[in-house]
C-alpha cells in the first residue's frame, strides 16, 4: 500500500524527478522495439554513429513523459504534472538543438 501512496503524490519535486527518469523508460522501450537484436551497449554505440536516430529515440522517450503527464493531469495532481511538463520542455528543447546541430 505504501507504493501506491508514493505514486499518488502531488509534489513539484516528485514531478521533476519523474520527468527526468520516465524518458529512460522510453529509451529502453525504444531499444526493445527497434534494436533488441543488439546488446544495449551496441545500441548506444550505434546511436553515436547514426545521429539521426537520436531525435527519434528522444521523441519516443518523451512519449513516456506525455503518458505520465496525462495520468497526473487527469487525476488532478497538478503540481506533479507541472514538474513533468517543465522537464519535458527542457528535453524537447535539447532534442531540437540536437536536431539542428547534427
Amino acid at each position: 500500500m505504501e507504493i501506491l501512496k508514493f505514486w499518488k503524490q502531488d509534489n513539484l519535486k516528485f514531478g521533476l524527478v519523474l520527468g527526468l527518469f520516465a524518458p529512460l523508460l522510453g529509451m529502453i522501450g525504444f531499444y526493445f522495439w527497434k534494436f533488441s537484436a543488439y546488446s544495449f551497449i551496441d545500441f548506444l554505440k550505434y546511436l553515436l554513429v547514426e545521429k539521426h536516430l537520436i531525435t527519434g529515440m528522444v521523441s519516443f522517450s518523451l512519449l513516456a513523459n506525455a503518458i505520465f503527464f496525462t495520468l497526473y493531469i487527469n487525476t488532478h495532481k497538478d503540481n506533479t504534472a507541472k514538474g513533468i511538463f517543465v522537464v519535458t520542455c527542457v528535453y524537447a528543447i535539447a532534442a531540437l538543438i540536437l536536431k539542428f546541430i547534427y
